[in-house]
Order: structure tokens, then C-alpha cells, then sequence
């Protein structure tokens, strides 16, 4: 299972990448296996603002349905529109081609809250 180390986590399985400012968020290796086959994934619009631990939108599998909830507060910048027509890039490449959405953070302080790459993992082992 991949966790990438220069991304923050959230113990609900969303990953933040910092990138100028900005957020870019997704779901982790994990989620994505847990969930199985995605077969759709609904994402907020440009311009919605996300909420601290709210959901934002959601991703359906065959097994189940599951929400996506906010690592953080703020608004929405980008939209991965590709995940309408392709939501199977959650399970082929979580971290690059499945990015759900970038925000501009609303609090900052937020991110300290967030795991670090070995935190998460200790939060997966504590799981099993």
C-alpha cells in the first residue's frame, strides 16, 4: 500500500497535498481499496466552500457507497472533471490522476492538525 511521504492525511482517508497556497485533495491508497471498484464519484462545483470534516461530495463502488469528508475548510478552486467519465483513475492512481478537488484553505492552522505519512500509517495498523 502506497503513502506517499510529502502529503499530510486525515484519519478519514483523505490525503492534502500543498501545492502554492493552494490544497489538493484526494483519497488515499487505502480508501480506495477498501471501497473496491469505483464506479462513480460526485464532487462539489468551482466556487462551493468545504467545511472542517463536513462531506464534500461522495464515491460509489460496487460494494458500497462512501462520503468524502473535508480535511480541511475552503473554497473550491478546481474540480477533477475527469473522474465523471473516468472515476476507475481513484483506483488506478489515487495520488496522481484521481485528485478530487483544489481549495484555497480558509485556516491555515487546519493543516496542523492533519497526520504526517508515518502518523497515518500508525492510525492504518491501529485499524486491523
Amino acid at each position: 500500500m502506497s503513502i506517499p511521504k510529502d502529503l499530510l492525511y486525515s484519519k478519514e482517508h483523505e490525503w492534502v497535498k500543498r501545492e502554492d497556497g493552494k490544497l489538493r485533495i484526494g483519497i488515499t491508497d487505502f480508501a480506495q481499496d477498501e471501497l473496491g471498484d469505483i464506479v462513480f464519484v460526485e464532487l462539489p462545483e468551482v466556487g462551493d466552500e468545504l467545511e472542517l470534516n463536513e462531506p464534500f461530495g461522495s464515491v460509489e463502488s460496487v460494494k458500497t457507497v462512501s462520503e468524502l469528508y473535508a480535511p480541511v475548510s475552503g473554497k473550491v478552486v478546481e474540480v477533477n472533471a475527469d473522474l465523471e467519465d473516468s472515476p476507475e483513475f481513484v483506483n488506478e492512481s489515487p495520488y496522481e490522476k484521481a485528485w478530487m478537488v483544489v481549495i484555497e484553505p480558509s485556516e491555515q492552522a487546519q493543516l496542523d492538525e492533519l497526520l504526517n505519512a508515518e502518523a497515518y500509517e500508525a492510525v492504518l495498523n491501529d485499524e486491523e
